[in-house]
């Protein structure tokens, strides 16, 4: 993993040379896009601030990057300058930040991570339909409890039935035996086409999946699945505090990613990123859309390309090393919160490599939950767990009086 940082005026010039070969609305006879620059009675494209904001005066010039734009095929021409650094973006986070080998990935810049997660669900339910002529009751999607919302919200919207896994209540690791009976069952039902998604960090305990162990016993039963990895939490941390990891294109069991920049990486929302390898994005497909050039496959369609102009931007601000610093401060942060709480005899669930600590709920007050905007598992009974993320806001004087405060507490 390597790329150079750019200096601010070096980022600026890139953009600004990228929105110059863009169409302008104000420059261009532009007659059948049903849009335009910005509303110029609140967003104003005389400001002086925009010449040093390369951002803002993406965001007013409003370019579309509808498609995808990785796939090699001609795309609308309108905005074909910013849409070559949303490729770059794809291919840095494809084959810098996870590995992956050079031109072998598609992806784009989604909403967010739920779009991506769903993008990949998507994609695997028509595979199967249309490479296996699968139906759609031999098809399942395979998570653990502890997976993000958008799982289940995906399964809903395609029609697709769900195996909830158990995790371990201590380790939150998934439990093999629940696995190997789940699945199981599901085969006597007559289910042969499984997409199993595995988390590169939980949202709520920052637990990374034991993604060999899982695969393992995919691979032994010779099932018939496809692998995605929900790394909306930590795609932008995982892979620059783990070097180690098995969680990249280099795993070859994996076949998609979703990372989510607006995260560890601080960009606006709308900086969701969805990886996957060549050959897949043609399952997403939508044929109708004939009168966009260069087709959509895509669930969003539409989507404004200044989120990939933030992306890249951040990206190439720190620079591979610069990042790197960042995120193994912050997991150290974390790490050194852990060690006090293990003095003070408070259970609680960190993974080395994440910056989220999850602390038992018997441990938390009302009060103190309040004071410190925990977030609970549950808003809808007693939580049975409270955590906290260490991100760049996060300063060591509250974590200090956090500590001081917990202790009195209990």
């Amino acid at each position: 993993m390597y790329w150079k940082k750019l200096s601010h005026d070096k980022i600026t010039t890139r953009v600004d040379e990228a929105l110059s070969e863009n169409m302008s609305y104000k420059t261009k006879k532009i007659l059948g896009i049903p849009a335009s620059y910005l509303d110029e009675e609140q967003f104003y494209d005389d400001a002086p601030f925009l010449e040093n904001s390369p951002f803002m005066k993406t965001l007013i010039a409003n370019p579309n990057h509808i498609g995808c734009h990785t796939l090699g095929e001609e795309a609308e021409p309108f905005f074909k300058g910013t849409q070559k650094i949303e490729k770059e973006l794809i291919d840095l986070c494809a084959e810098e930040i996870l590995g992956g080998r050079k031109a072998e990935q598609d992806g784009y810049v989604a909403p967010g991570g739920t779009e991506a997660n769903i993008q990949a669900l998507w994609i695997y339910r028509n595979y199967f339909l249309k490479k296996h002529n699968a139906r759609l009751d031999e098809i399942r999607v395979v998570y653990s409890k502890d997976s993000h919302y958008s799982m289940p919200k995906g399964a809903n919207i395609l029609n697709i039935k769900s195996i909830v896994l158990d995790v371990d209540d201590s380790a939150r690791m998934i439990v093999q035996e629940d696995l190997a009976s789940k699945i199981t069952e599901a085969q006597k039902e007559g289910v042969k086409y499984f997409i199993l998604v595995m988390n590169m960090s939980t949202t709520m305990f920052g637990s990374v999946d034991d993604i060999l162990r899982v695969t393992d016993y995919f691979e032994i039963n010779n099932l018939n699945y496809k692998v995605h990895v929900d790394g909306a939490f930590g795609g932008f941390i995982y892979p620059f505090t783990n070097e180690n990891s098995s969680y990249s294109f280099k795993n070859k069991r994996i076949t998609s990613f979703t990372l989510d920049g607006h995260k560890m990486l601080q960009s606006p929302y709308g900086t969701g990123v969805f990886l996957i390898r060549k050959g897949f994005m043609e399952y997403a497909l939508t044929e109708e859309a004939s009168y966009v050039q260069g087709k959509d496959y895509t669930i969003c369609g539409s989507r404004s390309g200044a989120n990939a102009i933030a992306l890249w931007m951040i990206l190439k601000t720190h620079g591979s090393d610069g990042l790197k610093v960042k995120m193994r401060n912050l997991s150290d942060k974390a790490t050194s919160l852990c060690n006090r709480l293990k003095k003070l005899g408070v259970e609680y669930y960190h993974n080395p490599f994440i910056n989220i600590v999850a602390i038992r709920g018997k441990y938390i007050t009302p009060k103190l939950a309040t004071k410190f905007s925990l977030v609970p598992d549950t808003h809808l009974a007693t939580p049975n767990w409270y955590k906290i993320v260490v991100m760049d806001h996060v300063k060591q004087g509250v974590l200090d009086e956090f500590v001081l405060d917990l202790n009195k507490f209990n």
